[in-house]
């Protein structure tokens, strides 16, 4: 596949049509509205600047790399592995079932688009939707870097979508928002494909108490 192939399927990959479900998720933003520790743009920019640089950039991408080697190696006792690291590190029992159910909905999705491989690999993929995004991006021979970037983009655009339904913000507000944290998520990008093993890990406590709390919540419309 060429470049420009490779953009489309990435493209194809990070699109919020996808069916697996990203934007039922708020990932605790929905109780950090609810309890008014985010009220406005400038609230949620600070928000998403400490989970960027705390969970995407330490988690989140240098885990996707790893992954990525693993599919490309054929080794899924490997990917198994780094797929039991990023599930200690969600730190909720509905983070965790983020990652579990829409790994379900992007397994067989990508089955059912004849994706060449993915039986050796299908039981992890379903427990774990960064392993089939990994899994998609090496068997669409996407570059990394670039992977790792839409990966980032799509984080970043659900969760100003999700903050400007719930706070609300107006579209020029999260237009704005999308552009000026950008940066950060591109440098969290840049950190997390460079991290070595032992550096893996983020501290986000804010998110786990938003994320712990959400559960119990009592009027939500989000599943996170």
């Amino acid at each position: 596949m060429n470049k420009a192939g490779s953009l489309v399927r990435l493209l194809h990959l990070v699109s919020p049509t996808l069916p697996t479900g990203a934007y039922s998720y708020s990932q605790g933003l929905e109780w950090g509205v609810e309890a008014g520790w985010i009220t406005d743009a400038r609230s949620l920019g600070n928000w998403l600047i400490q989970v960027s640089e705390q969970s995407l950039g330490r988690v989140d991408i240098p885990l996707l790399a790893r992954m990525s080697a693993a599919v490309r190696d054929g080794d899924p006792q490997l990917l198994g592995r780094w797929r039991d690291l990023l599930l200690a590190c969600r730190e909720t029992s509905e983070l965790r079932e983020e990652e579990r159910t829409r790994g379900r909905a992007l397994a067989t999705l990508l089955q059912q688009l004849g994706l060449p491989g993915l039986q050796p690999f299908r039981k992890i993929l379903t427990t774990c939707q960064l392993a089939g995004f990994a899994f998609a991006a090496a068997g669409w021979k996407i570059a990394l870097a670039d992977a790792a970037t839409g990966y980032g983009w799509a984080w970043l655009e659900n969760q100003v979508l999700t903050g400007m339904k719930i706070i609300p913000l107006g579209q020029s507000e999260g237009q704005r928002l999308l552009l000026e944290l950008s940066p950060t998520m591109l440098e969290s990008v840049n950190i997390g494909l460079n991290l070595e093993d032992e550096e893996i890990g983020g501290s986000t406590p804010a998110l786990a108490i938003a994320s712990s709390q959400h559960e119990t919540q009592y009027t939500r419309l989000y599943r996170s």
